[in-house]
């Protein structure tokens, strides 16, 4: 088990094994992915350098979004006969998935 530590013991412990921390203030991290963000809201940030490398510690609630290319958003809308912004909520609705917005889009429609 490890002993508790102080902040002070514990950053001087760092130091002589040539570690340094620091906290950085942010009110966003976003982590753009292929298909989605992930959003971090009021994050807490520790930034821990170790031989000239840099690793980040992100903590804080999150939520995602889904990106949706504008190829997409443009196929659905001309295919479903709507605008842009109505396409780009159906994708959105279904979760990217192409075929089910223009379905959803076009239930109803005559002809």
């Amino acid at each position: 088990m490890i002993p508790k530590m102080n902040p002070k013991q514990m950053r001087k412990m760092m130091k002589q094994l040539g570690m340094e921390m620091e906290e950085l203030e942010a009110e966003r991290v976003i982590i753009i992915l292929k298909d989605r963000k992930i959003i971090i809201d009021s994050p807490e940030i520790s930034v821990i350098k170790v031989k000239g490398q840099k690793t980040y510690q992100i903590a804080g609630p999150e939520h995602e979004e889904l990106l949706i290319p504008e190829d997409d958003v443009k196929l659905v809308a001309e295919q479903a006969g709507v605008s842009e912004e109505e396409a780009r909520k159906a994708l959105t609705e279904a979760g990217g998935d192409l075929a089910n917005a223009i379905l959803r889009l076009t239930e109803g429609k005559d002809g």
